[in-house]
């Protein structure tokens, strides 16, 4: 066994319970499903009672049922989204079933607005689905004669409305929900790009959390009608969730769309090379004549190697500059620690990415330097924030 098998096991185990494959996708349960699974039993458990006092402690066993017949509902719609995309060749990673109720995972891959949205309405169709089929067995059931087929008729029925309430909400036209990707879809295919049709499916999705909110809570309290405790906390947790992922979806894309932008050429500072056997006199010769450059400084090979810091170079003697090594003064730049200016967009972050430190040297075609990149420029460029104080 390689060493990096143990390393991915104890990841999964970290994130949840491994419950196996099925059809080649691995799931796993998180261990956050476990509080909306006690929250089922909870609230569940007591109506279960009222209806069935004979049940007596069996009441919440009763319920725990429903939330396994939930986690079933949302695997499958899960299921489904992975399934779809097998059609058109996406590897899925993983499907995680969590508080929020799940997603699935896919590693790279190619899309398109149509296929896209395949493997997002996939999901609730399949929901769709089970509450058909849930409702067919019902209509075929005898009146129950025993609390047992009670109790069974009881479940199916919340089976059907489950199912049924999942996919209808799952196609409202927002993100991060599955109709969501409709919305994407649509702008996607009218302006040619995937990353502004997810910030109008972004949007989309907090006007469906407004919505939600004036509907649920809203309404009832303009019309001064009793408005129960656990539907508004409920209803808020789901609009907590629901505005989370939006305004995620809508920041991600904007990122995406800066990217093409972002060069190391345009993002630098001005920088001159020199060799990393001058002295502190021939740096600050050169840093008088050119005042706002950073030096750095190259080994015999010709590559970046050492950052002059302008702040300790203030501090040497004049009378000592000639014969103190300008590498005294610097510190190491991260090996490997520079990038080609024409270097851009993706191709920049995952340069950086492999790189340690926060500074970069920046040189030209020739390998000559020409630039100064620091980490924060970069990423204050991406996200579109305004640089802090350095």
């Amino acid at each position: 066994m390689s060493g990096q098998e143990p390393q991915a096991e104890l990841r999964v185990r970290r994130e949840g319970i491994p419950l196996g494959r099925i059809a080649g996708v691995p799931i796993i349960l998180a261990y956050s499903w476990f509080l909306i699974a006690a929250f089922t039993v909870l609230v569940f458990g007591p109506q279960v009672s009222e209806l069935f006092p004979s049940l007596g402690i069996g009441a919440y066993g009763v319920a725990l049922v429903y939330a396994l017949l939930l986690l079933f509902s949302v695997l499958v719609h899960e299921l489904a989204h992975a399934l779809a995309a097998r059609v058109y060749h996406w590897p899925t990673q993983k499907i995680v079933l969590n508080l929020w109720g799940g997603h699935t995972q896919f590693e790279n891959f190619t899309a398109t607005p149509w296929r896209s949205l395949v493997v997002a309405l996939s999901g609730p169709l399949a929901n769709f689905v089970l509450a058909g089929i849930a409702y067919l067995v019902l209509m075929n059931v005898s009146a129950p004669i025993n609390i047992t087929a009670r109790v069974i008729i009881l479940l199916l029925n919340i089976f059907v409305w489950a199912n049924f309430l999942i996919g209808i909400f799952n196609v409202l036209p927002g993100l991060p929900l599955d109709g969501g990707r409709l919305v994407e879809s649509i702008v996607w295919r009218v302006t040619g790009s995937q990353e502004k049709g997810t910030v109008a499916a972004g949007w989309a999705g907090r006007v469906v959390v407004v919505l939600l909110l004036v509907g649920v809570l809203g309404v009832p309290l303009l019309t001064r009608q009793p408005l129960n405790i656990q539907t508004a906390l409920f209803s808020l947790f789901i609009a907590g969730f629901l505005w989370v992922g939006a305004s995620q979806a809508i920041s991600g894309a904007r990122m995406r769309l800066r990217l093409p932008e972002i060069s190391a050429g345009k993002l630098s500072g001005p920088a001159i090379g020199m060799s990393d056997e001058v002295s502190v006199s021939q740096v600050l010769n050169t840093v008088s004549a050119n005042p706002s450059v950073s030096v750095v400084l190259c080994g015999r090979d010709g590559r970046p190697a050492y950052l002059v810091d302008p702040l300790v170079l203030a501090t040497v003697p004049l009378t000592a500059a000639a014969s103190t090594p300008a590498t005294a003064v610097s510190h190491a730049l991260p090996e490997g620690g520079y990038v080609p200016e024409s270097a851009s967009g993706q191709e920049l972050v995952q340069y950086l990415a492999q790189l340690s430190g926060s500074e970069y040297a920046v040189i030209d075609p020739r390998g000559q330097v020409t630039g100064l990149l620091r980490q924060r420029v970069v990423v204050a460029a991406i996200t579109g924030k305004s640089l802090p104080d350095a």
